[in-house]
């Protein structure tokens, strides 16, 4: 058992993430290198002033472009838009450790009468014809049809014959996304794409329990600090049970790959991957850091497990996207705000395409934040990396920093 400071612990979660001191992550490089590093991260197509995947590497990535992670999807075919942690970006040599989920959704092809003739059609089209959407591929009407590209559940739906097809190809893996276009998705056949050694290679991890180890010390690296317990890090892992749960921390713990944790004022353990103890012990030396200001994106791998932040860091955020207006305490798509060692208030930024103009709608300080003018000069600096980012021309303020 190590035991640590609460200070110490902040210190090594904003150290994993490459928020704390100098940048560690630059360029394509650097991208591709942290999205290994946590395994994946999220997709979410809401872009009010970047997509939620794109927001997690500009507050890691020095010289952060949007365009680094379309080339390293569509062009460079280094990463793969797949399922894991709900919607996300996966490096592409990890496509075989999720065979099992590919061959799960192959059921569909026995439970509905006409599937794979349907799909047998779209092969041909967009092997003549390359990439489709939903809204270009040849297929009318409506079918009877589940996915199964989360892996979970057993219900049926009536639904567009065109997008259930791709979808199904899709999840069964004889389909990837090859682009997209604003929302709209273009598949074309993964064959073309994914080199044969990758794509035909067999899983590594035959035993489904492995597997599960596997994803949830994955998982532990992703967060960086992470407890025992019911938590948002461990969705869309099938049947994990706490008793799953408790019995794999444990193995874990015995192989010595995750190590136990005491963090001052927090009742349990918590743990870290074994590879990272040098990161813990820089965490609790002497060494000062140097202060950077990030904003930090709603579903960022930090940010997974939000009572572990709220515990750790003293910082309380929920997502509100979803939430009617006049319930909301802040706003529609704000992102957390860091500046050196805590969570120093939120922001509300949108990217008027009309107008090319970053709008800066609102910023709330926490309460015990002490203002100043090195403070809203950072602030004001990230603001202005967020604005080029988004290609914008200007800044507008609504708001005072």
């Amino acid at each position: 058992m190590i035991n640590i400071t609460i200070d110490q612990a902040r210190r090594f979660i904003l150290l994993r993430h490459g928020l704390l001191d100098k940048h560690i992550y630059e360029g394509k490089a650097g991208a591709l290198e942290f999205i290994k590093s946590c395994g994946c991260i999220q997709f979410d197509p809401v872009d009010a002033c970047g997509k939620n995947a794109e927001l997690t590497l500009f507050s890691r990535v020095r010289g952060a472009k949007k365009q680094i992670l379309y080339d390293l999807l569509y062009k460079d075919r280094l990463l793969l838009d797949y399922p894991d942690k709900q919607l996300a970006i996966i490096p592409t040599d990890d496509f075989p450790c999720f065979e099992r989920y590919r061959k799960l959704s192959e059921r569909g092809y026995e439970e509905f009468e006409g599937l794979r003739e349907l799909c047998d059609k779209a092969k041909e089209y967009i092997d003549k014809n390359g990439p489709v959407s939903s809204d270009t591929l040849p297929l009318e009407g409506t079918i009877f049809w589940h996915s199964f590209i989360h892996w979970s559940g057993n219900w049926h739906k009536e639904s567009n014959a065109a997008r259930s097809v791709l979808e199904q190809m899709y999840a069964s893996g004889e389909l990837i996304i090859h682009h997209k276009e604003g929302t709209r998705k273009f598949y074309d056949i993964a064959k073309k794409h994914i080199a044969k050694d990758i794509l035909l290679a067999p899983d590594p991890i035959k035993d489904d329990y492995e597997h599960k180890k596997w994803r949830v010390e994955r998982r532990i690296g992703a967060v960086g600090l992470l407890w025992n317990r019911p938590s948002d890090a461990w969705l869309n892992i099938p049947e994990l049970d706490n008793e799953t749960r408790k019995r794999i921390f444990e193995e874990l713990q015995a192989k010595g790959r995750i190590i136990p944790v005491s963090v001052e004022g927090i009742r349990g353990e918590m743990y870290i991957r074994q590879r990272d103890i040098e990161l813990l012990e820089k965490a609790m030396s002497d060494e000062s850091f140097k202060p950077r200001c990030e904003f930090i994106a709603p579903l960022d791998p930090m940010m997974w497990d939000r009572k572990l932040i709220k515990a750790i860091f003293g910082f309380e955020y929920s997502w509100e996207i979803y939430t009617p207006a006049e319930k909301r305490k802040y706003g529609y798509y704000v992102l957390p705000v860091v500046f050196g060692e805590r969570f120093i208030g939120r922001i509300e930024a949108v990217a008027d395409r009309k107008t090319d103009t970053l709008v800066v709608k609102n910023f709330w300080y926490e309460q015990d934040v002490r203002r100043s003018k090195k403070l809203s000069g950072a602030i004001m600096s990230t603001v202005k990396r967020l604005q080029k980012f988004n290609g914008s021309k200007e800044i507008s303020m609504e708001c005072e920093i």
